[in-house]
């Protein structure tokens, strides 16, 4: 792929590495590339970072036309920069875009165009630990017209963000607002994608759970409301008597890849794991006698999110002793350290940046 470069002129400042928070700052620069029906994927370029120039009756202001990834950039000890996974990341955004039906990408254009924006805003890689470049690809329906039709012209497009935790808790157990009310996604739906409605639509329940004190919403399924899904921004894992268990994935829920990093280590380190139904009943009964040990989210942007209460039937319900637990901790040091570097990459995982 040919991608030309205009470096911006008049680089940006950069944070304090010590106050980055989560999706505040942006780098120099930006990856952009149009698609046009009947000649496909064309024009690679990257551009000083800068709003888009866009028609206000583009077909993803109005139709809800777009689809995104999240992955990181790692600036390991030895001075390389380390990709995790991207090649599960353009798989997943096909999976998105094929749904939507937006334009796919070839998967080696994907991780090309990741590394090479990357490579140019190198410096832009925090060092400090627990910190990380984010990575935002994403595809937009930016033709013209207001009518519900597929679109003819579309852009890939990446923008980079140095971050911190994305909880300001970090690795403190956070609580959870289990949602009886609103539903996120049902099978046939979009749930199993990564769409900006899906996320629109989880809001209204985030709210709530906010003015209630809880940081995150976990979902129950669309039908019956019984069966425990996902969190808002993450899957979620549970630790009950001798078993770890996840909910399986059955067109609803996001397929993570944090979530699927988290079941291989697991399953290699030989503990029992299961991929199935878990009903709120069988949670609660779990948390009322003792039996649920640990609790945790997984997703790209916290990695690991230990779980510190519930709150389910109208209850309050605490999980282990308000510290994160054993595995949660393993898990997030084994991971982590994979990913900058410090600990042999077994899986065949992370990809460098040349």
């Amino acid at each position: 792929m040919n991608i030309t470069i205009e470096k911006r002129q008049d680089p940006k400042a950069k944070p304090d590495w010590e106050n980055l928070g989560f999706g505040k700052y942006y780098t120099d620069h930006m990856f952009i590339m149009d698609y046009i029906k009947g000649k496909g994927w064309n024009d690679a370029r990257i551009v000083p970072y800068a709003p888009l120039q866009i028609d206000p009756s583009a077909k993803v202001f109005h139709y809800a036309l777009e689809v995104f990834e999240g992955l990181k950039a790692y600036h390991a000890e030895d001075g390389s920069i380390k990709l995790f996974r991207p090649d599960a990341n353009a798989k997943r955004l096909n999976s998105s875009a094929e749904r939507i039906c937006l334009p796919q990408l070839p998967e080696e254009m994907f991780i090309e165009a990741v590394e090479a924006l990357v490579s140019v805003d190198a410096d832009w890689i925090p060092k400090n630990t627990g910190t990380s470049l984010y990575i935002r690809p994403f595809i937009i329906a930016n033709d013209p017209g207001v009518g519900v039709h597929l679109p003819d012209l579309c852009q890939f497009i990446i923008i980079l963000s140095p971050v911190g935790a994305y909880y300001p808790e970090g690795l403190n157990p956070v609580n959870i607002y289990i949602e009886d009310e609103y539903v996120r996604a049902t099978l046939g739906g979009t749930g199993y994608i990564k769409c900006g409605g899906n996320y629109a639509a989880s809001l209204i329940a985030q709210q709530k759970a906010e003015e209630n004190g809880y940081t995150q919403v976990l979902w129950l399924d669309g039908v019956e409301r019984k069966y425990v899904e996902e969190v808002g921004t993450m899957n979620v894992v549970f630790v009950i008597g001798d078993e770890v268990v996840t909910p399986n994935l059955g067109g609803s829920i996001l397929p993570g890849i944090t979530r699927d990093s988290v079941l291989q280590v697991l399953r290699s380190w030989g503990l029992k794991v299961s991929e199935r139904k878990l009903s709120l009943e069988e949670l609660y009964s779990a948390a009322k006698s003792g039996l649920l040990k640990e609790a945790f989210g997984t997703g790209t942007a916290a990695v690991i999110s230990p779980i510190g209460a519930f709150f389910i039937k109208g209850e309050k319900i605490s999980v282990g002793d308000g510290k994160i637990g054993s595995l949660s901790q393993k898990l997030y040091d084994t991971i982590t350290g994979i990913q900058w570097g410090n600990i042999p990459d077994t899986f065949g995982w992370i990809r460098e940046v040349k």
